[in-house]
């Protein structure tokens, strides 16, 4: 069994992807949003996991470490926020660097270098590979170097997951990060970096690619800079949707995915739907406006004048394909919001909550203990959970390599000293 944290929980989308698969037991959960008084998503959390583990509702900051010494922890997950990575030297130069207070980041290596698991499975938006957009790949230059620091291989890559068969158009980045001295990493010593990517890597298997390298894009390889505050000042790269980095040498490479047939919006749709869910009139007149094209004069802070445009988008929403990207202000009046005409009365109206837990594919009324407003959010924030099923497949296989890895030494250590 590989015992688990789950980071920055939300309402448990990487538990209900690794729970599928079996061999994982999250002992210990956590999810806390600041400055709220009512905490949906743990509650959520709390309630669908009642029984299983320990489930902190506290800032991941003021967690004790010593409560994981006895754990045997093999496994951090977590979804965290985009945030300023940057760094600095402390005032004793000789204490080291410091990062900003407040950046969740700092909480996974600091867990990380307490408890050493085995394998770290990460998610964020794809612009954290471009941010900040001055110095671009600084953040994502300053995470790599840090999780290389700590002893680990690490490899990325940007899924939409439309385009491995699930029911949205959502595109983030997931990163895994495995120690160094496992099997499964000194098993690939000798292979290119190419072919981690598009064969033995941990993504080439369950998120296969074309066998074709981007005339425009260019696949490059560099030697990451040891100084995290020499990163952070003055480095910047342009990473590509895929990559790995392996001691110092980072490698990425931009790859096209093999799509896979999604499923469509109009397959996840609920009959007979409540009319609250039905637009008036008013929110039609207001939703085709907001959706339409639209060229605007505007004025800039400092008195310049500009022409603020964007282009139309499809309303109703195509049901023939799967959905977009689900933001947290889905449901409301809002550019973002689906809209569709029902297949039964043929009436414009929004997503159920329903709907939205299975573009993301979490089971029905999973969120139900909470308003409907909050059930969007949540959903909104949330990740896809068809993605996660596979990563964690994946993952056994990685632990079955590596326990047949260790058989296979202490085999040969027994065999030399018999000799």
């Amino acid at each position: 069994m590989i015992n688990v944290i789950e980071l920055f929980a939300g309402v448990g989308g990487f538990r209900i992807g690794l729970e599928a698969v079996g061999g994982f037991d999250v002992v210990w959960g956590n999810q806390w949003e600041p400055s709220k008084k009512a905490q949906h998503a743990f509650d959520c959390y709390a309630r669908n996991f009642l029984g299983k583990g320990q489930h902190s509702n506290e800032d991941i900051s003021t967690v004790d470490i010593d409560i994981f010494k006895k754990r045997n922890i093999d496994m951090i997950v977590g979804g965290f926020p985009c945030q300023d990575y940057s760094v600095a030297r402390s005032l004793n130069g000789e204490k080291g660097i410091t990062g900003k207070k407040g950046v969740l980041f700092w909480e996974i290596t600091r867990l990380m270098k307490e408890t050493s698991p085995k394998y770290v499975l990460l998610e964020n938006v794809d612009r954290l590979l471009k941010s900040p957009s001055k110095q671009r790949g600084r953040d994502f230059s300053i995470m790599l170097a840090s999780l290389r620091d700590l002893g680990y291989t690490v490899e990325w890559r940007v899924i939409n997951a439309a385009e491995y068969g699930q029911a949205q158009r959502r595109r983030r980045v997931f990163i895994f990060a495995t120690k160094d001295e496992t099997s499964y990493v000194l098993n690939r010593e000798s292979k290119e970096d190419s072919e981690m990517i598009h064969k033995e890597g941990f993504f080439a298997s369950i998120f296969p690619v074309k066998d074709i390298v981007s005339e425009k894009k260019k696949p490059k390889s560099f030697i990451m800079k040891r100084d995290l505050v020499e990163i952070s000042d003055v480095f910047s790269m342009d990473y590509y949707n895929a990559g790995i980095m392996r001691g110092d040498v980072v490698y990425t490479e931009e790859v096209i995915p093999q799509d896979e047939k999604p499923i469509t919006l109009g397959e996840i749709l609920e009959s007979n739907v409540d009319d609250k869910y039905y637009l008036s009139d008013a929110a039609i007149e207001k939703f085709t406006y907001l959706k339409g094209p639209k060229k605007i004069e505007r004025t800039s802070a400092t008195g310049h004048n500009y022409v603020f445009s964007e282009g139309g988008m499809a309303f109703p929403e195509s049901l023939d394909k799967p959905g977009r990207t689900m933001l947290t202000s889905e449901g409301t009046i809002n550019r973002s919001t689906h809209v569709v005409e029902d297949p039964q009365t043929k009436r414009l109206r929004i997503l159920t909550p329903i709907e939205c837990e299975r573009l993301n594919g979490f089971p029905d009324n999973w969120t139900d203990s909470m308003t409907d407003r909050m059930r969007y959010f949540c959903m909104g924030n949330a990740l896809v959970v068809g993605l996660i099923e596979r990563m964690g497949k994946r993952i056994i296989e990685i632990e079955i390599e590596n326990a047949n890895g260790n058989q296979v030494e202490l085999d040969l250590i027994f065999s030399e000293t018999d000799y």
